[in-house]
């Protein structure tokens, strides 16, 4: 554990933003429970061609398994705004670990009911982890940054809230390549079952370390206590929604379509289908490794700025180019221009509404799951549609120029 602490500190300096031990270890353990949130979030899809075989499944009984996971999730992150705004992040994040744990462990155990019920065990545990330790890294990022008087720092402190933020995702970027590799790895030598329950052992690990770290308690009544009605006035709430809906779906209709686009340019793109997500998903995982640095040097409109207009023009050049050496260019463009915008977007949202965040931080995360499930579906409407591949993913192209547009206002 403290070799790890090290090696954050080598990645990011900006990890150390509290005075106190005990505030570190949460930060760490935080971003250490991102690692299997990453694996488990993304775990259907290298397992999916093992439980067609397994379980004798066609497609429909094969996507119902996506479908729990979504479903479930959003129970989650419904659950995590109530134990959020009532007890604090403790019983959400102990919670939710040890759900992923119970769901991982008896995944590849039984019939595909069971199966069925696994997922959704761990899909209510993602749904409690993702919006609880993103909202917990957002709100406790900042402890060392300057005080509300030094208002001379102020854009310094919104800048290490994103970074740590930032920071977070990249274990989940981790935990999700990680996956894959392990995933055919362990299938291939007959130990997938045992990787599967060295991931349930690891987060019950988790839990109990944890236990006893001081996570910030509930909110008293009068800090929370703007109303939703009060809330809705303010264009920053519908922008904020906006933005939770299109970001993910568009970056999800990315790398959820590029391999299918890339099968259609001919023979050396069907070869280059099945990792074609993996350049995405790497640049992804790498430009918020390096996100740390970069929000210190600019701000954070800049980067919100530049990134979407980045990648959009990734996406552009993706689209538009006529062999399979643009589409990677376009392809490793886009994940590294989206790498810090989500982050930025989850400190954003706390520092506006602070921990009023909480509460409101449920609906943000419904949209965010929301959007993945509609903008894919769509592009796969549209592409069925037209006969055309291209016309469907100018979809999250169309989303992330008005994402562009909408970040060029001060809100």
């Amino acid at each position: 554990m403290l070799k790890a602490f090290t090696l954050l500190q080598m990645v990011s300096p900006q990890i150390e933003l509290s005075p106190s031990s005990s505030n570190r270890r949460l930060i760490l353990a935080g971003q250490i429970a991102f690692l299997p949130t990453g694996v488990l979030t993304t775990l259907l899809g290298p397992m999916l061609p093992l439980l067609l075989a397994r379980w004798a499944l066609n497609d429909t009984q094969a996507g119902n398994l996506f479908l729990v996971q979504f479903l479930a999730a959003l129970v989650g992150v419904q659950l995590s705004g109530v134990l959020l705004a009532r007890w604090g992040f403790r019983p959400a994040f102990l919670a939710g670990l040890l759900l992923m744990a119970s769901g991982v462990a008896t995944l590849y155990l039984g019939s595909y009911l069971q199966g069925l019920l696994s997922v959704a065990v761990y899909g209510i545990g993602l749904g409690l982890i993702v919006p609880t330790d993103n909202l917990l890294i957002a709100e406790i990022g900042t402890a060392t940054g300057p005080t509300s008087r030094d208002i001379s720092h102020h854009s310094s402190r919104d800048n290490s809230r994103a970074s740590a933020v930032s920071l977070l995702n990249f274990f989940w970027g981790v935990g999700a390549v990680f996956c894959s590799l392990m995933v055919a790895w362990t299938s291939a030598h007959g130990l997938l079952p045992f990787f599967l329950g060295a991931v349930a052992l690891f987060l019950v690990v988790l839990a109990w370390t944890m236990r006893n770290l001081p996570f910030p308690p509930a909110a008293k009544a009068h800090e929370s206590s703007t109303s939703w009605r009060e809330l809705i006035k303010g264009p920053a709430t519908w922008l904020f929604a906006a933005v939770f809906f299109l970001y993910p779906g568009a970056e999800t209709a990315v790398g959820g379509w590029i391999g299918s686009y890339v099968s259609r340019l001919g023979t050396h793109g069907a070869a280059m289908a099945s990792v074609m997500p993996a350049f995405f998903w790497s640049a992804l995982t790498f430009g918020r490794a390096l996100g740390t640095a970069f929000l210190r040097h600019f701000s954070e409109d800049r980067v919100l700025r530049f990134g979407y207009a980045a990648a959009a023009s990734g996406i552009g050049l993706m689209l538009w180019s006529p062999a399979l050496p643009g589409v990677i260019v376009g392809a490793l463009i886009t994940g590294l221009s989206f790498a810090t915008l989500y982050p930025i977007t989850v400190a954003r949202l706390s520092q506006r509404f602070g921990v009023a965040a909480r509460s409101i931080g449920a609906v943000m995360f419904s949209l965010a799951m929301l959007g993945p499930a509609v903008l894919p579906w769509m592009v796969g409407v549209i592409s069925h549609s037209t006969g055309s591949l291209r016309a469907g993913l100018l979809l999250p192209l169309g989303a992330t120029v008005i994402l562009f547009v909408v970040h060029l206002i001060e809100w």
